[in-house]
Formats: structure tokens, C-alpha cells, sequence
């Protein structure tokens, strides 16, 4: 681990309050890659999500936020510290999609909502061309991640909810490079990832979990 207090001592954080507190369920972390750049894929139902689809993995991860974040000194530099990449919204963020592929060739996991931006239910959102233009010009493995309860933290506290990450196997690198470049072969590999996700969330979500 590099030696970045704010990140690793929120991923550590994260962890003890989602585990105390919440009683979070997590599988699969063994399909995240153990070195190598890497996108780890979630749907988005919460603004908890990032710290705790993060936390959840030994390796350390970048996340998008939104750039009016950064305009304050402080909360600017604290989120920069836990390895916030800021990303205008409603546009083509093409130094945003520059940050990102740095970081996965540096060797970092990068942390992508493919909805890009909360859903309002538990239903999914329409895949956005993003993730796949990130996947294919960084050369990298995508896992997909399915995250259960965050937009019911009251409830999962209370136990009526379960509050769950479930890590996927990944699609590797050779699998990313086989669509076309392109809008068309982003669009079809953003929709398979989410369609990926949503096999995770048939597989995992039960009567018990959902109550």
C-alpha cells in the first residue's frame, strides 16, 4: 500500500462502519485482478457507493466526481486525497477520459458506474458509451460488481434490508479489445457489462436479502 493516509484511512473506515453497523454481506473478492490496471464496473444507487464498492477490495482504487467538488479548498484537496478524479457532467469529458486511462496504465483499479449516475429505483439506468471507450483505450480487464441496500441505509441498519457487494468474474482484456473501435463497439460493451451485472443481481438477490 502506498502511504496515502486520507484514502486508506477511509477504506479502512468504510469497512468497520458497512460491517458494524450494517452487517454487509461481500463475495467474489477473489475475481479481482491481484496486479495490473483494472475497471471495476457496479450499478449506482446511492452517494455511498464509491467508498464502499472501493473499501470491499485490497487494491486501491480512482473514482470519478463531479467537478463542482473540487472548487472548494478544502473539500477539493480532502477527496483528491482519496483519489477523486473530478469529470464534468452532461459532456464529453475527454481530460477526464485522459486521467482515467492513466491511471489503469499506471496499474490502478478504476472505479466506474456504467449507468453514469444514480438510479432513482433498484431498476438499472441505460448504459452510457464511457466505460467502454475507457476499456479500450487503457487495454483492461473490466469487473463487474453488483451492490444491493446502499440506497436503503435505514433500513439495512434496522435489518429489514441486507446490504451486499457481489464481485463478479471479470471480462478480460483480449474480450475488450475484440469490439470494434468505436461508438457502436463501446455502446455493445457497456451493454454487456451491464447485462452481466444484472445476471449477478438475479443470482443474488433473494426474498431474504430484499426484505
Amino acid at each position: 500500500m502506498r502511504l496515502r493516509p486520507f484514502y486508506w484511512g477511509g477504506w479502512f473506515l468504510t469497512r468497520v462502519i458497512s460491517k458494524l453497523f450494517f452487517r454487509i454481506r461481500t463475495n467474489g473478492q477473489e475475481n479481482i485482478p491481484r496486479s495490473g490496471g483494472f475497471i471495476l464496473a457496479s450499478n449506482h444507487v446511492s452517494y455511498y457507493d464509491p467508498p464502499l464498492v472501493g473499501s470491499w477490495s485490497k487494491r486501491e482504487l480512482y473514482f470519478f466526481a463531479k467537478e463542482e467538488l473540487f472548487h472548494n479548498r478544502l473539500g477539493g484537496g480532502i477527496i483528491t486525497r482519496t483519489n477523486a478524479l473530478p469529470v464534468k457532467r452532461g459532456a464529453m469529458d475527454r481530460n477526464a477520459i485522459r486521467m482515467a486511462v492513466d491511471v489503469i496504465r499506471k496499474g490502478f483499479g478504476l472505479t466506474l458506474f456504467p449507468e453514469g449516475t444514480r438510479s432513482r429505483t433498484d431498476n438499472f439506468l441505460s448504459p452510457k458509451a464511457g466505460i467502454g471507450m475507457i476499456a479500450t483505450r487503457a487495454k483492461c480487464p473490466i469487473v463487474p460488481a453488483y451492490l444491493h441496500g446502499s440506497n436503503h441505509p435505514g433500513d439495512c441498519f434496522k435489518g429489514r434490508q441486507k446490504l451486499s457487494i457481489t464481485y463478479g468474474e471479470p471480462f478480460s482484456a483480449e474480450w475488450v479489445m475484440s469490439f470494434p473501435k468505436g461508438k457502436e463497439g463501446y455502446e455493445q460493451i457497456a451493454a454487456a457489462v451491464m447485462e452481466r451485472i444484472g445476471q449477478i443481481k438475479a443470482s443474488v438477490v433473494t426474498p431474504e436479502l430484499s426484505r
